[in-house]
Formats: C-alpha cells, sequence, structure tokens
C-alpha cells in the first residue's frame, strides 16, 4: 500500500473503533491499562533492545543532546511509563459523568456530560514514553488514537504499540483503537493532518518547527504549545535559600525539557546578596549565565544578555538573568517574553504572591515551587498527553478531562415548545 491509503485506512478504522471505545465500561479500561503496565515491565529487556537501535540511528542523524535525552528508555522509563497507567488506572473515568445538572422552569432537566473526542491524532519527536502516555490516557477517556512518533523512535514505538494491542485484543476491545504510524517518511504526517473526516484532533509535542508545521498544514484542529520560555521571579520578600534551591532545580534538574526555567528575574532589593549565592550553584553545575547590565554589575565575569536570549527556549545549561526593580517589572517582562508555559514566584509575602497568580497569563503558575512541577504526574493527573498553551478548549497539561468534551442530554416528560 501507499503511504497514502495507509493512512487513509488507519484514520478510518480508528474511526469505527470508537464505536466499541464508547460502550466501554471503566472496568474493563482499566483492566487494559493494568494489563499493558504489566507488560511493559515484564518485556523491559526487549524494549530497551529496540530502544538501542533507535538510539544508533538518533546519533548517526546527528541527534542533539536533548532529543537524545528524551528518546532514551531506562528502566527508570520503564518503571515510570508502568506507573503512569497504573495511576490513570485508579482516577476516575470522566465519560458520562454531569459537570452540571439543572432543571429548567418548564420541568426539563438539562445537563452537560462528559464524552470523548473521538479520535486523537499525535505527533511527536524523541519521547517513546509518549506512545505509553498517550495511549493510556486515550484508552481510559474512551478515545482512538493515531500516533506519530519521531522517524527516530520507529522501533521503540512499534514494540510498545504491539504490548498495548495485545492487551486491547485480550480484553475484547479492537487493536486498531491504538494504531503507530509504521513508516518513517514524512508524507505520512502530512496525510494524516488531511483526514478531518476521520480525526477530530491533533495534538503535536517536539520542537517549535515541528508544532509550526502542523498547525500551518492542518485541516484538523490542533493543540499546541510552541515552546517553554519559564520563568522563576525572586521577590524581594523571598527565602533566599529557598529560591537558590527553585533556581537550581528549575535549571539544571533537567535542562532540555519544556518547563525547566530559562529567565530568572531578580528584584534589585536582594540582588547583590542572592545573584552571588545562585552564581556559585549554577558554575558548579557548568551552567551558563547571561545577564543584563544591572546584573554584570553583580556578576561581571557572566556573559552580557542580547535581546535574543529573554524570548530563547535554550533547552540547555544556559540561563538569561534580568534584574528588576519590582515585581509589576517582573510581570511586564514574563507578558512580553513568556509562552504561556510555567512561571513561578519566590516569595514570603502573601499580597504579592497572590497579585502575580492573577496577573501572570500562564497555563501553570506556581508559588515557592520549581517550574518542573509543570507535568501531569506531579500534578495528579496520572500522566499527560502535552502541556497545552492555547486556551480552547484545554490551557496547561491534559489528562483524562481535557480529552472529553461535553454535551447536552435533556429529560422531559412530554414537553413540547409553545
Amino acid at each position: 500500500m501507499t503511504i497514502e491509503t495507509t493512512i487513509v485506512e488507519m484514520a478510518r478504522s480508528a474511526r469505527a473503533a470508537t464505536r466499541e471505545l464508547v460502550r466501554c465500561p471503566s472496568e474493563t479500561k482499566n483492566q487494559v491499562l493494568l494489563a499493558i503496565a504489566a507488560a511493559v515491565e515484564r518485556e523491559a529487556a526487549r524494549i530497551i533492545s529496540e530502544n538501542a537501535r533507535d538510539l544508533i540511528y538518533a546519533r548517526d542523524k546527528g541527534l542533539g543532546t536533548a532529543l537524545l535525552d528524551r528518546l532514551t528508555i531506562t528502566d527508570a522509563t520503564i518503571q515510570s511509563m508502568a506507573q503512569g497507567l497504573r495511576e490513570v488506572a485508579g482516577l476516575p473515568d470522566p465519560v458520562g459523568t454531569a459537570d452540571e445538572t439543572v432543571l429548567r422552569p418548564n420541568g426539563l432537566e438539562v445537563s452537560r456530560v462528559r464524552i470523548p473526542l473521538g479520535v486523537i491524532g499525535i505527533i511527536y519527536e524523541s519521547r517513546p514514553n509518549v506512545t505509553i502516555d498517550a495511549a493510556g490516557l486515550c484508552i481510559k477517556s474512551g478515545n482512538a488514537t493515531i500516533l506519530r512518533g519521531g522517524s527516530e523512535a520507529l522501533h521503540s514505538n512499534q514494540v510498545l504499540a504491539a504490548i498495548i494491542q495485545q492487551a486491547l485484543a485480550e480484553a475484547g476491545l479492537p487493536e486498531i483503537a491504538v494504531q503507530v504510524v509504521p513508516v518513517r517518511d514524512r508524507e505520512a504526517v502530512n496525510v494524516l493532518l488531511e483526514q478531518e473526516e476521520c480525526v477530530d484532533l491533533i495534538i503535536p509535542r517536539g520542537g517549535e518547527g515541528l508544532i509550526r508545521f502542523v498547525v500551518a498544514h492542518s485541516k484538523i484542529p490542533v493543540l499546541k504549545h510552541y515552546k517553554g520560555v519559564c520563568h522563576v521571579y525572586v521577590d524581594a520578600d523571598a527565602d533566599l535559600d529557598m529560591a537558590v534551591e527553585i533556581g537550581f532545580n528549575a535549571k539544571v534538574q533537567r535542562p532540555g525539557v519544556c518547563n525547566a526555567m530559562e529567565t530568572l528575574l531578580v528584584h534589585a532589593d536582594i540582588a547583590p546578596e542572592f545573584l552571588p549565592a545562585m552564581a556559585d550553584r549554577f558554575v558548579a553545575a557548568g551552567v551558563e549565565m547571561r545577564g543584563c547590565m544591572r546584573t554584570l554589575e553583580i556578576l561581571p565575569r557572566i556573559t552580557p544578555a542580547t535581546e535574543a536570549d529573554w524570548p530563547a527556549e535554550f533547552l540547555d545549561l544556559i540561563v538569561a538573568i534580568k534584574v528588576v526593580n519590582d515585581m509589576p517589572q517582573a510581570a511586564d517582562h514574563i507578558a512580553a517574553y513568556s509562552s504561556n508555559h510555567t512561571e513561578a514566584i519566590v516569595t514570603n509575602h502573601y499580597g504579592r504572591a497572590r497579585q502575580f497568580v492573577q496577573e501572570v497569563d500562564s497555563s501553570v503558575v506556581l508559588v515557592n515551587a520549581s517550574t518542573r512541577f509543570n507535568d501531569g504526574g506531579q500534578l495528579g493527573l496520572g500522566a499527560e498527553m502535552g502541556i497545552s498553551t492555547s486556551k480552547l478548549h484545554a490551557f496547561g497539561p491534559m489528562g483524562l478531562k481535557e480529552l472529553t468534551t461535553t454535551k447536552f442530554v435533556v429529560f422531559g416528560s412530554g414537553q413540547v415548545r409553545e
């Protein structure tokens, strides 16, 4: 079959699978997730072996450190995937629940009831763990899914797909409810983005270039985030030891991910004391610091920042640092350069914390905590489909509820409209 024929058939069969998924009780969906989790652990050696083939391919292609990090499956990755599935299995099933019910004056009972979106296409780079997370969330929320991983992760994704499909089949559900595009050719993406009659939503996960390509070419609605330009603002009333730990974790714990801090904003009153302590930790970890002129007065040996550094997503051990006069100036900087992903304030001043939370327009805003917590698993979603920085119809990490919509269900007793 041609690539076009393959993708069209996948889309049509996924649409057909939704008819069976919508009838599937929560108990069966949970059993499937638990079976996949057990199989992932049982087949760990085979998964890691297939992943090793992908890593060889990726290194030959010259992939950067950040992408190689996201591609690599370790024993810890295996445990994380299995644990994520078990957590999703333990969460309430949103399908069929009523968000609200209102009794109208004429006696009609009007409810908004949660239903699956239908067929979700997911396009992503590296990150074979997305195959498991996405499949688990879609199965539990009653959606069929077509997964198109990066060419560098083909072997990893195929072995994971085989495990998922076996569990579906053993539960009496259609294997085609979860499908992985079996080719590396990018033409498959182009064809998938044209299947608006069968696919209800596209979710791209990866670099800015991939997401902009998907948005530009898709005939299907797209949930997106272009990049993660995340900020930590250290307020005048911050606990400075806490601020150092949060700043270090936000930048260094895993610098190649979208919820890592890229810009550190520091109140002028505490900058002379805070910045040298923060710089010592960064230097020890090999972090390159790029500072504004006021920062350079305190840390004269660091690299001067340029205008291009403020909107940059470094995805590396690089951080931009700016000294600000007060919290409104910090909020203005965030408004100008943020990607609406994740921002944090470190402060012991309750009023400023509340003001920051109110004014800063990002998908997750934290008080006295690292930006690294913008993650579905960390926020209690079990796993996440991705982090949306568009506000329709989801904002922030996407879990089960974000993979459903609502329909009106109306119960009457013979009412007719006058």
